[in-house]
């Protein structure tokens, strides 16, 4: 069947770094949207400098986590801090068809590329823009990252254990879940462009997104006036409900079970040993109230099999259950590898390298790895000359003036 990229057509100037501007970009340049991302040495991607790195030798190139998120973009060092750095920059605006950024909001008006600046460029233009807390009111301009984002939003609230402090999940929470949303409301900009001729300016609160992952919280507060709290890995509906240890060094299956049915199955299968039969665990209320002591009882069964046994079993038996997963096992995993979700791609200073595929498969215009994650600058010359047509006496002088910058 013919294919086709669902957005082949469409160019993005892309000024955004670390985790949630390029998660946006890279869902459009996996579907064949041409990506060029803007860098500067004097201050390049925080992902560029962040561990781990390609056998532990650090190198602006060499970070793995910068790989993992932005395979098929190209970038272009440039200096817009120079005059003629963001004339070049204003060039490339005429040319896109979207612009991101995740700065501060304030940062891209210093540089005279804020949406009214770009309007006058083009109008047609789409500008997304991304941010902490978003672009108006009295926190708007505090910056930060996903892992405050994640307090801020109440996440770390509920994280841990209940007589311990809270636990702060790993990494930057937030920065994974904005990216859907916001490559969401690009589509509607696009999409309206398409029938309207106009762009228009998104503005995006990581914030305000990572509330909607809470809202059964705020609704308990609302109707019951109850503050949720840390509740380890219990669940108010389920028992057991947690994360039990089993047979081999650091080996775990979380296991989930909610109804009375999938009670009876858990005790068959365990062997209907004869503490499944005794009153303090015959309904979800009593088992709630033993909690501490069935979650031992349970580990003291599971023990004894691979995780991956006991997930088989449970699941053979319809009852929630899934090994805990190192890295190396996710690399691994037949089910991930059915759907090709790693890309495996040969980095030129990493080697071969997985970089991170797409979670959904569209039938008429699939996602592809086309080329691995981009060195620095390791655009620049093409860029300059197959996109703004410089020729090569402006090219070098615009080199040795420090305003374009190579690998």
């Amino acid at each position: 069947m013919e294919t086709k990229e669902a957005f082949r057509d469409v160019k993005v100037l892309d000024f955004a770094w670390i985790g949630f501007g390029p998660m946006i970009t890279k869902y459009l340049s996996d579907h064949g949207a041409t990506v060029i991302r803007i860098e500067t040495r004097s201050r390049p991607d925080v992902l560029r400098l962040r561990a781990p790195y390609r056998d532990g030798v650090p190198g602006i190139n060499r970070s793995g986590y910068f790989a993992f998120i932005n395979p098929n973009k190209y970038s272009m060092g440039l200096n817009i801090n120079h005059p003629e750095g963001l004339r070049i920059a204003k060039e490339l605006v005429q040319w896109a068809d979207v612009v991101t950024e995740n700065f501060t909001p304030g940062t891209m008006e210093k540089w005279g590329l804020g949406y009214e600046d770009l309007k006058k460029i083009k109008p047609s233009i789409i500008m997304l823009r991304c941010s902490m807390q978003g672009h108006t009111g009295p926190y708007a301009r505090h910056g930060g990252y996903g892992l405050q984002l994640t307090a801020l939003t109440g996440v770390t609230s509920i994280t841990g254990w209940p007589d311990r402090a809270p636990v702060q999940p790993y990494g930057a929470y937030t920065d994974w879940m904005g990216p859907p949303w916001g490559t969401a409301v690009l589509l509607a900009a696009l999409l309206y462009r398409k029938k309207t001729g106009k762009g228009q300016c998104i503005k995006l609160s990581q914030l305000e997104i990572g509330l909607q992952f809470l809202a059964p919280l705020f609704l308990s507060y609302t109707v019951n006036g109850k503050v949720a709290g840390r509740a380890g890995n219990m669940s108010a509906c389920a028992a057991p409900h947690g994360v039990y240890q089993c047979k081999g060094e650091d080996r775990y299956c979380a296991i989930a079970i909610f109804t009375e049915e999938e009670w009876q199955e858990f005790c068959k299968i365990m062997g209907s040993p004869e503490w499944t039969r005794e009153t303090r665990f015959s309904s979800l209320k009593v088992r709630k109230e033993n909690e501490e002591e069935l979650n031992s009882l349970v580990e003291a069964w599971t023990v004894n099999f691979s995780p991956e046994e006991i997930m088989h079993r449970l699941q053979t038996a319809g009852i929630a259950a899934g090994v805990v997963q190192t890295g190396k096992e996710l690399l691994d995993d037949p089910q991930l590898k059915h759907r090709g979700y790693f890309w495996v791609m040969n980095h030129s200073e990493i080697g071969p390298f997985s970089h991170l595929g797409e979670s959904f498969i569209l039938s008429k215009s699939p996602s592809r790895a086309y080329f691995p994650a981009p060195r620095f600058g390791e655009h620049t010359e093409k860029i300059c000359r197959e996109v703004l047509k410089m020729s090569d006496g402006e090219f070098v002088r615009l080199y040795n003036e420090g305003v374009i910058e190579l690998p």
